[in-house]
């Protein structure tokens, strides 16, 4: 599938881009032979492979969770430029 020039404008549109003449010829190209790639995947018979999620073996990859004691309040609070009541103080975020 080949994308015309006004097509990559439109995406580069929709995503905020502004592209030079040359990028938009460059990306013609290279959107086309994704395009093309997908095309090609999608002639594949699949009809009879169970979908999932991940083709590995299950496994974790997490390390094992051990609790430990946290920092103390005045620790924590001791480097803060402003504390009040045991907590930080921020200034408002909202306008």
């Amino acid at each position: 599938m080949s994308l015309s020039i006004q097509e990559v404008e439109h995406i580069a549109l929709l995503a905020r881009l502004q592209l030079s003449e040359e990028e938009k010829k460059r990306y013609q190209q290279q959107l086309s032979d994704i395009l093309d790639h997908v095309a090609q995947l999608q002639k594949l018979d699949t009809a009879n492979i169970s979908p999932s999620s991940n083709i590995l073996a299950p496994q974790t990859l997490l390390r094992e969770d051990n609790p430990q004691k946290g920092l103390e309040t005045k620790k924590a609070l001791e480097n803060s430029p402003c504390v009040e009541a045991d907590q930080f103080k921020v200034p408002p975020v909202l306008e």
